[in-house]
C-alpha cells in the first residue's frame, strides 16, 4: 500500500502547469481561472446550502416525529438516501470548481433484497449519517463563506475602479464622491485625485488579497468534502484488506501449482523412472550381474538427482538457513548461486517476524534471479537495513536497465505480493541501467 498524496489541494495539479511565469502569483491570482472557479463555489455554496439544510432538517423531523410509528423508520431512512444523493452533487461540485477527486463512498451492503433489506442498509450506513452531517454543517459555514467571500470581492473591485465611476456620485447622488464621515455641520467624502489614488491603491491589495482569502475558505470545503462525502478510514481499510486478501489467496494458489508442476515434472518423474530401472536392474540380476550393476549405478545417479531437485524446491519454499541463521546467512547463501558476483550487507540488530522475514528472502531471491536471467550484469548488491518500523532491502545490478513494474512482468508479482503485507516496490532502472530495485516491508517482532 503506498503512502497517500496530499488530501486537499491534489487537485489543482493540472492547474500549475510547468511552465514559468513572468507576473508572480499573488499579481496574476485575481485573474487565474481557478481563482474564479473558487469563488464561483463559494456563490454557489450558499443555495445548496439552503437547499440541503432545508431538505435535511425537515425530512429529519418528519422522520424522528412519526418515529412512534412504522413510517417514521423509512422517511428516516429515505431522508439519509436523499442525503447520500446530494453527497453526489457536492462531490461533481468540488470536481467540476476545485478540481477535488473525492472516491465514492463505501455502498450499502445488503444481505437480502427487499424494502425492509435496503431500509435497514441505509440506517447502518455511517455513509449515510456522514452526509446527513454534512448538508447540516455546511449551510453555516456556507453563510460565512458566501458573506465574506462576496465581500471583499466585491470591496476589491468596487475600490479598484472607483477612477473610472466616481462622476457616478456628483452627477447622480448629488454628492463628491463617496463618504467617509459626515454630521450636521461637516462632511468627507473621498473628492480629490490624491484621495480617489489611495482608495484605488486599497482596492488593489484587497483584489490581490481575494483569491488567498476564497482560498483558505474553499480549503474548508475540501475538508468537509472529502472527510465526510468520501469513503471512511475504516472502510477504504476493509476494501484494502479484502484486495490484500485476495492476492495473499492467488499468491498461495500460485505457490501450489508452481510446487505441483515442480514435483510432478522434477522429483516425481525421477522416481518413476529409478523405479523401473530398479525393477529392470533385479530382473538382470541373475542373467547378467554386470548389466545389473551399472543399472544400479545409472538409478544411484538418478536418486542424487532427485535428491538435489527435491533440496532446491525446499529451498525456495523456505530454507533452513533462513530458519536457524536469518536473512544474512540465507541472502549470502543465494547470492553465491547467482551468475554474477553479489555482495550481500544485512544490518540487522534483530529478526522481524518469521513472515516478513520469508517475504524478505523471497523478494531478494525473485530479483537475483532477474538479475541472473535479463540483466547483463557484471556485479551486483544487495543492502538489508532498518529504518524505525520498517525494513528495507535494496537490491542493485550494473545491468542494461528497463524493467518496468507496469509490464506485467515478475515485478508486478513482487509488488502485488509485498502490497498484500502493507509494503512497497520501488523500481528505478533508466534504460543503459543501472537497475536500483528498493522494497520495503513492515516490521513486525
Amino acid at each position: 500500500m503506498a503512502t497517500e498524496y496530499a488530501r486537499y489541494g491534489h487537485g489543482y495539479a493540472a492547474d500549475r502547469g510547468h511552465r514559468r511565469h513572468r507576473l508572480p502569483a499573488g499579481l496574476r491570482a485575481p485573474f487565474e481561472a481557478r481563482s474564479w472557479r473558487e469563488f464561483g463555489y463559494v456563490l454557489l455554496g450558499l443555495p445548496m446550502g439552503i437547499l440541503m439544510f432545508t431538505y435535511a432538517v425537515t425530512m429529519v423531523s418528519l422522520g424522528a416525529g412519526l418515529l412512534v410509528t412504522f413510517v417514521g423508520v423509512p422517511v428516516l431512512a429515505a431522508a439519509l438516501a436523499g442525503c447520500r444523493g446530494i453527497g453526489v452533487l457536492e462531490r461533481a461540485r468540488a470536481r467540476g470548481l476545485l478540481r477535488l477527486e473525492v472516491a465514492e463512498p463505501e455502498p450499502l451492503r445488503m444481505k437480502r433484497h427487499g424494502v425492509l433489506a435496503w431500509t435497514g442498509a441505509v440506517l447502518k450506513s455511517g455513509a449515510s449519517w456522514r452526509a446527513l452531517l454534512y448538508s447540516v454543517l455546511q449551510f453555516p459555514w456556507s453563510v460565512f463563506s458566501f458573506v465574506v467571500g462576496l465581500t471583499v470581492w466585491s470591496v476589491g473591485w468596487t475600490l479598484l475602479t472607483y477612477p473610472l465611476w466616481f462622476w457616478v456620485f456628483p452627477m447622480w447622488a448629488g454628492q463628491g464622491g463617496i463618504q467617509l464621515y459626515g454630521d450636521e455641520h461637516h462632511r468627507v467624502f473621498l473628492d480629490n485625485p490624491f484621495e480617489i489614488g489611495v482608495t484605488a491603491l486599497v482596492g488593489l491589495l484587497f483584489t490581490l488579497a481575494t483569491p488567498w482569502i476564497v482560498r483558505a475558505l474553499t480549503m474548508v470545503d475540501r475538508v468537509l468534502v472529502h472527510g465526510l462525502l468520501g469513503p471512511s478510514r475504516l472502510s477504504a481499510r476493509v476494501v484494502e484488506l479484502e484486495s490484500d486478501r485476495g492476492t495473499v489467496v492467488d499468491t498461495a494458489a500460485a505457490d501450489l501449482r508452481r510446487i505441483e508442476r515442480d514435483l510432478h515434472d522434477g522429483a516425481q518423474a525421477r522416481l518413476v523412472a529409478l523405479a523401473m530401472d530398479l525393477g529392470l536392474a533385479k530382473e538382470k540380476l541373475a542373467e547378467d550381474p554386470r548389466a545389473a550393476a551399472r543399472m544400479v549405478d545409472e538409478a544411484h545417479g538418478e536418486v542424487k538427482t532427485a535428491l538435489q531437485e527435491l533440496r532446491d524446491l525446499a529451498r525456495g519454499i523456505h530454507p533452513a538457513v533462513l530458519t536457524d541463521r536469518g536473512l544474512d546467512a540465507a541472502l549470502s547463501s543465494v547470492a553465491s548461486r547467482c551468475t554474477v558476483p553479489v555482495s550481500v550487507d544485512v544490518d540487522l540488530a534483530e529478526r522481524p517476524a518469521p513472515a516478513i522475514e520469508g517475504i524478505a528472502y523471497f523478494t531478494v531471491s525473485e530479483l537475483l534471479q532477474n538479475i541472473s536471467k535479463h540483466s547483463g550484469a557484471r556485479s551486483a548488491s544487495v543492502d538489508v537495513w532498518r529504518v524505525e518500523d520498517r525494513l528495507m532491502l535494496q537490491v542493485v545490478d550494473d545491468g542494461v536497465g528497463g524493467a518496468d513494474v507496469s509490464a506485467g512482468s515478475g515485478l508486478a508479482g513482487l509488488a502485488g505480493r509485498l502490497d498484500a503485507v502493507d509494503g512497497i516496490l520501488v523500481v528505478d532502472s533508466p534504460a543503459g541501467g543501472p537497475t536500483r530495485v528498493t522494497a520495503e516491508l513492515p516490521w513486525r517482532r
